[in-house]
């Protein structure tokens, strides 16, 4: 996309975020290319750790504005957008991310990623139970890129791939999550969540940076393409022993039924507010977060071993990624390791709810913000 000796640039919508720092960090760290970052707060301790990295530089702006999207994409190369649903709600996310592809192609971007997530409810054939407002926002979207990119208009001025991904295994060890574990009856950590006897096709935020690098540096393959990743289809049961393996500690999963967990589970408080915190409560396409993650849960109860709603190309992925994590006794083992090294304590200290830290952005903000 640029000369050897010129680095090339990408604009990121989305950097600030769980995914967006390892994308960054993947992209910058030979300097092969530079990154510029849209953040609503360019002194935020999120940005002023994507400065640390290196050629990265900051745009106070948000991804809700054509004028800040254009600042954005003038003068990149390409371009790595994941909008935040969370912030602006399922409508939103559908409008403003067909208007970055469209700005991306009309600025001159030469190669556009989007951050993905599954189109459950179309995978999962309409039915009702599986709708999920923040993976259909995405997955409808995730199509229509792809879509453009073979209409002969568009094809040949800009390139697209398509990153899918699933929830970061980080958030079954972090605060504030809808997977946080709890430590119960003299030191079993317990995870209570109503995913039945299926699988969550978790995803490593470490593998993300190499995933999205590998998009970017070989878009002769990769324009065109929905890369779909995860670690594996990971039963609760199963990620459960790995960490009582690891750390030593008896660990469980109690599979708990969604009554239950919306009246008593860790999300109980959050269960009537509104899934994307800066829409309109009055606007009958809001989703409460009840009704959003009971679809989200039906999901995973329904995509035990790779056979379900949600599928996965492993093999593809060890043939992109041979060092990928595979396993989520591989995962604790290296996050173990990580954290003793940073001074952070063992895997089983961090998990204790005075230790727990938050890995989402939206748990860091207490679910403040704004567009």
């Amino acid at each position: 996309m640029a000369s050897a000796h010129d680095a090339s640039y990408i604009f990121v919508v989305g950097g600030t975020g769980a995914q967006g720092i390892p994308v960054i960090r993947g992209l910058v760290k030979d300097k092969k290319y530079k990154c510029r970052v849209l953040t609503r707060d360019a002194n935020s301790s999120r940005a002023k750790a994507l400065l640390d990295l290196g050629n990265v530089e900051l745009v106070e702006g948000t991804f809700a504005s054509e004028a800040d999207l254009r600042k954005g994409f003038r003068g990149c190369d390409g371009a790595f957008v994941n909008i935040d649903g969370f912030n602006c709600g399922e409508k939103t996310e559908v409008y403003w991310a067909i208007r970055s592809y469209e700005l991306a192609l009309e600025e001159g971007i030469k190669f556009y990623v989007y951050g993905n997530l599954d189109y459950a409810y179309k995978k999962g054939g309409y039915d009702p139970k599986f709708r999920a407002g923040h993976y259909d926002g995405k997955g409808r979207i995730g199509e229509w890129v792809l879509q453009q990119n073979r209409d002969k208009v568009n094809s040949h001025r800009m390139g697209v791939a398509v990153f899918t991904t699933g929830p970061y295994i980080e958030m079954s060890i972090a605060k504030a999550t809808i997977f946080t574990p709890t430590v119960e009856d003299d030191g079993i950590v317990t995870w209570r969540v109503p995913v039945g006897d299926g699988a969550v096709v978790h995803v490593s935020l470490d593998d993300c940076e190499y995933y999205v690098r590998w998009l970017f540096d070989h878009p002769e393959r990769s324009n065109g393409m929905d890369l779909e990743v995860a670690i594996d289809h990971i039963h609760y049961a199963d990620l459960a022993k790995a960490f009582q393996t690891v750390t030593g500690h008896p660990a469980r999963y109690i599979d708990t039924d969604l009554e239950t967990y919306w009246e008593t589970g860790n999300c109980a408080a959050s269960a009537s507010l509104i899934s994307g915190y800066n829409s309109d409560p009055k606007d009958p396409a809001v989703m409460t977060f009840k009704e959003n993650f009971t679809g989200f849960f039906n999901i995973w109860k329904y995509s035990g071993g790779n056979q379900g709603v949600i599928r996965r190309d492993y093999e593809l992925l060890d043939e992109i990624h041979p060092g990928r994590i595979k396993t989520a006794e591989e995962f604790f083992r290296r996050e173990d390791a990580r954290g003793r090294t940073a001074g952070l304590g063992s895997l089983w200290d961090r998990v204790q709810e005075e230790n727990l830290k938050p890995v989402l952005k939206i748990a860091e903000d207490k679910r403040r913000g704004r567009l």
